[in-house]
């Protein structure tokens, strides 16, 4: 596709396309608000590339916006520690996983006309 964003999103910089899906993790501080279907804005968009033309954002672009809906929440992979003390004999093993939030982008907009249409 020539139309993709770079955004700003949980600490992480996320190459974004219409009709993909993309995991994030601390998508917002209330979790119990985000339900599947939920109508997503994300306006800190760094980077957008529409057919030649590249925009750049210092440190964003203004009136750009990436669109879309939250799919699910997801898990991302189990991370297992270990503390192995060797002279006393002991280990502990303990791990977590981290919770994300899986959302598709629908739309790209900038400028006030989306760049998927035209």
């Amino acid at each position: 596709m020539n139309e993709y964003a770079i955004i700003d999103i949980g600490g992480k910089q996320l190459r974004v396309e219409r009709g993909r899906f993309h995991d994030a993790r601390h998508f917002a501080p209330i979790r119990h608000a985000l339900t599947p279907n939920t109508k997503i804005s994300i306006n800190r968009v760094l980077l957008i590339r529409h057919r030649s033309g590249i925009n750049f954002g210092y440190p964003w672009l203004d009136d750009a916006a990436v669109k879309g809906r939250i799919l699910h929440g997801c898990f991302k992979e189990k991370l297992v520690i270990q503390k192995i003390h060797s002279k006393k004999k002991t280990r502990r093993t303990f791990g977590y996983r981290e919770n994300m939030t899986r959302f598709v982008v629908d739309s790209i907009h900038f400028g006030g006309k989306d760049l998927n249409k035209s």
